[in-house]
């Protein structure tokens, strides 16, 4: 993916023309918002159970609290906190830890009733787990976050060469597992790239590594940008986390129903970064009722600046690409309970 990378306009429309204003055969229809019931959440949801990527950083990103009054969502996952060049977390890696607009956004939820995942990572910048040069300072840099935000849960999304390097695999499990230690029920998601049929050899040997430091961690994949053109992104999912399930299982000693329960996945609405990916409010449904059925112990996507289709200007960091209604895939992602 990664895959929470930001998508141009041009790679979002390029499969399809613009004809007023509905675009063409290329793209798969969602269905109309007015047929989208307002889901009822949980009361109390496991924290990071179903919090959709919130980015602050470009997009246009939606008032929070407006999203949750139309939705019925109660959790975000916040992204992306990054390293501002050394081992000190910041957002971006740039925007200060506190007393920003990030923190003014994560009061606001909070006081609506609702809650934060933040996520560390992604695709782009300088990730912590590169930049802190040891297990014990990475443990620190990911505590400096916790500690400012009182958190229940944090999501370790490992990209690009933080995933690539075993080295910086090892020093990530390393890492959490101190956190662990020192935050007893904190919940611990640990997120990456996956093949249409189950994690990468990087996905494997991170679950591996975790596994033998006996790290307690949700681990999710993140199903999309597979470069096969188009695949039936629905189905390619539930094969992606049911090859997770089979590692997780194999490496935890668990059965299927155990290890389903301690996976899960975070997919792309609309189109994807790759030509004929697309995935509709359909496919999500289906996604969504897979995961229902087996508890998966996360569902989300990214991103949530991108639940709303094209308009004028608009471009892949702030709409999905695909005929929708406003906050359909949030809609969706709200009704799931686990």
């Amino acid at each position: 993916m990664h895959r929470k990378r930001i998508v141009s306009a041009l790679s979002v429309l390029s499969a399809a023309a613009l004809v007023g204003g509905v675009l063409t055969a290329g793209a798969q229809a969602a269905a109309p918002s007015s047929h989208t019931p307002r889901a009822t959440p949980a009361t109390a949801a496991p924290s990071g159970l179903n919090g959709p990527y919130l980015y602050l950083g470009w997009g246009s990103p939606p008032k929070a609290t407006s999203v949750m009054s139309a939705t019925g969502i109660k959790q975000f996952t916040m992204a992306f906190m990054l390293s501002d060049g050394g081992c000190n977390p910041k957002w971006d890696g740039t925007r200060a830890l506190t007393g920003g607009t990030d923190q003014s956004t994560i009061n606001s939820i909070r006081s609506a009733g609702g809650d934060v995942t933040v996520s560390f990572g992604g695709w782009s910048g300088n990730k912590l787990g590169e930049k802190c040069s040891s297990a014990g300072a990475l443990a620190g840099a990911y505590q400096k976050v916790i500690d400012a935000y009182k958190l229940k849960s944090i999501d370790i999304d490992i990209e690009s060469t933080e995933v690539s390097n075993a080295t910086v695999r090892q020093r990530v499990v390393d890492a959490l597992k101190t956190t662990q230690t020192k935050n007893p029920g904190l919940k611990i998601y640990v997120t990456f790239g996956t093949t249409t049929t189950g994690p990468t050899a990087d996905g494997k040997d991170l679950v591996k590594r975790g596994a033998a430091k006996k790290l307690d961690a949700e681990w999710a994949v993140m199903p999309f940008d597979f470069g096969q053109g188009s695949v039936d992104m629905a189905a390619a999912t539930k094969s992606a986390v049911d090859g997770l399930k089979n590692t997780v299982a194999s490496e935890y000693k668990l059965s299927s129903d155990a290890a389903y329960r301690k996976v899960g996945f975070s997919s792309m609405n609309g189109r994807t970064d790759q030509a004929g990916e697309i995935v509709s409010v359909a496919n999500f449904t289906s996604m969504v009722s897979y995961a229902t059925s087996h508890h998966l112990s996360r569902v989300s996507f990214w991103a949530l600046n991108r639940d709303r289709k094209c308009g004028s200007g608009g471009g892949g960091d702030a709409c999905s690409g695909i005929e929708q209604g406003t906050y359909d895939f949030t809609k969706v992602l709200a009704g799931y309970n686990g």
